[in-house]
């Protein structure tokens, strides 16, 4: 049986786990030293792993957490993080009809461009078109894209092309690229593509992510290690910063009018939790309430803030969330199952912790939250055989 037994589901976020060559046939040799740039050791460290796993791929042996890979090895040595055929096993094993899959480290590639937006978009268009590669070779992975936003013709063309490439949704930074609010007119053509094409932009944690300013660390303390015993990743008070960007560039796009202006444009907030939802919401509107009569641009609003949200967005729950007491609150429309495979912060049993707090859940809401919502968000992305596959 299938991890997630015989219900149709669709997992919101997973990983592919770059290699250190992952760009390299897309890139021009100049380049290709600069990718993973800031990785230091850790290059070493995922060098061993990766030669480990394709030892295993070639030895035929059974592999740890090959009947339930969400609960077997993470990272580079989970089964799939980088190997085509692996992660065909182990979809197969997880048992979801698709997946959305997100980079890791490749997360960080506006910090290998130094700045420079050409190399940026020369980044951008390597890695989308490994993404492409990738998932290309199995329907039920959908690779998601990265395209700046920074020069909005160039991000376009990206869209276009990673599009027609495979790719089935576009992740954008959760920042004000180029110094300019993604409300801006000069973006609508990014906006009316995504609508053109009926495909889903995505925010998730890394690129424009807030983190707690370096001044809070000087503490009088020794700086603690992150989540994975490193220091690189986040800690607990960046943990508690992780939905600032995501509200800001929604309040954005409400209140620039892009929601209004686009009415078929979708997206997804994905690994930045969703119990500060159901406020985020209520406090749109009473903002919206208390500003209406002397603000223009919200008199120019057909709806009330949190409408075009519920309308646009949806957003992926931590496992350990309680997602029923966010449905009760905010409503069955708005959630998304997902694993964060091969990542450890997915936990080795995402599905038993969103379980636990379903007990007063209806069929349909569960329903919405595993297969529905996520069908809604991808549109055409989504393949008419992936919505009913069981």
């Amino acid at each position: 049986m299938p991890y997630v037994g015989s219900r149709v589901c669709h997992d919101a976020d997973s990983h592919i786990m770059e290699t250190a060559d992952w760009m390299d046939d897309f890139l021009p040799d100049e380049l290709k030293k600069r990718a993973f740039l800031g990785l230091g050791g850790t290059v070493e460290v995922l060098q061993k792993q990766v030669e480990a796993v394709r030892a295993r791929a070639q030895s035929g042996d059974p592999v740890e957490g090959e009947d339930n890979p969400v609960s077997g090895k993470k990272g580079w040595m989970g089964l799939g993080g980088f190997d085509m055929d692996e992660r065909r096993r182990a979809i197969d094993a997880i048992g979801v009809s698709s997946q959305l899959v997100f980079n890791t480290t490749a997360l960080g590639l506006q910090k290998w461009s130094g700045g420079d937006d050409a190399m940026l978009y020369e980044f951008a268009t390597a890695n989308n078109k490994a993404m492409g590669r990738f998932c290309t070779s199995d329907p039920r992975m959908i690779g998601v894209a990265f395209v700046p936003l920074n020069d909005p013709a160039k991000a376009v063309a990206e869209i276009n092309r990673t599009l027609d490439d495979g790719c089935g949704a576009i992740m954008v930074s959760a920042e004000a690229a180029a110094g300019r609010s993604p409300g801006h007119p000069d973006l609508d053509c990014v906006w009316k593509t995504l609508c053109d094409r009926d495909a889903p932009f995505m925010l998730h944690i890394g690129p424009g992510t807030k983190v707690q300013p370096k001044a809070y660390h000087n503490n009088g303390r020794e700086r603690a290690p992150d989540l994975h015993g490193g220091g690189e990743n986040l800690r607990f008070c960046d943990y508690m910063m992780l939905w600032y960007a995501p509200q800001m560039f929604m309040t954005a796009m409400v209140y620039d009018g892009v929601f209004e202006r686009f009415p078929a444009l979708r997206g997804g907030v994905i690994e930045s939790g969703a119990g500060w939802v159901p406020d985020f919401l209520r406090q749109l509107d009473m903002g919206y309430s208390s500003f209406v009569k002397s603000d223009p641009y919200l008199k120019e609003l057909s709806m009330k803030p949190s409408d075009y949200i519920r309308r646009a967005v949806k957003f992926t729950p931590f496992p350990g969330e309680d997602v029923g007491l966010m449905i009760k609150d905010a409503g069955a429309d708005l959630f998304l199952f997902s694993t964060d495979y091969p990542h450890p912060e997915g936990t080795k049993d995402p599905l038993g912790k969103f379980e636990r707090y379903f007990d007063e859940l209806t069929e349909e809401e569960k329903d919405k939250f595993y297969r529905t919502n996520f069908e809604d968000m991808m549109g055409a992305q989504l393949a008419p055989a992936l919505k009913l596959s069981a």
